[in-house]
């Protein structure tokens, strides 16, 4: 089966620390991702701090589960003004989320939103000029004891007949 169609979103982790060189492997892989140009206009925050995971907790409505993942990757895109970074950034976050589940690891993308909360994250981690912290991925193993709770969202995705249309 192919990894796309059993990845899903974790937000309860197992307490357990992930390897440096796993979270390496994980960007190893990912940064083979296509983009427009060849710019790659992505760069990686590891973030395994308790206190710094506790604080990006705080930065976004659906942030919270930041604070429980053993590592929290924060991603920058490039401040370039091009249209196409931010499709850049969604393709690189897809294949860090595929390698990490590659690696038995489950991620959960998160959003820090609206903007000051972007400004908020920058001087938290320092980040230099010319970079946006818009964007974060949880990363660990999943809490298998702790189930998701019911959701208003619906599950399951649509069949491939009715989104492809043949002309």
């Amino acid at each position: 089966m192919h990894s796309i169609k059993v990845l899903r979103s974790t937000r309860h982790f197992l307490p357990e620390p992930i390897p440096r060189s796993t979270i390496e492997d994980i960007i190893d892989t990912a940064r083979w991702t296509g983009s427009a140009r060849n710019r790659q206009p992505w760069r990686f925050i590891a973030v395994t701090t308790d206190a710094l995971r506790v604080e990006l907790s705080k930065f976004g409505h659906y942030a919270g589960h930041l604070a429980e993942a053993p590592v929290i990757l924060v991603l920058l895109s490039a401040d370039n003004g091009f249209t196409d970074t931010e499709f850049d950034l969604g393709r690189i976050c897809q294949s860090l989320c595929l390698a990490a589940h590659d690696h038995g690891l489950g991620t959960c993308v998160t959003t820090f939103h609206p903007s000051d909360n972007v400004t908020r994250v920058s001087a938290l981690l320092d980040i230099q000029p010319g970079w946006l912290p818009q964007h974060a991925i949880a990363i660990g193993r999943r809490d298998p004891h702790r189930h998701r709770s019911p959701s208003a969202i619906p599950t399951g995705r649509l069949p491939g007949s009715t989104l492809l249309t043949w002309a």
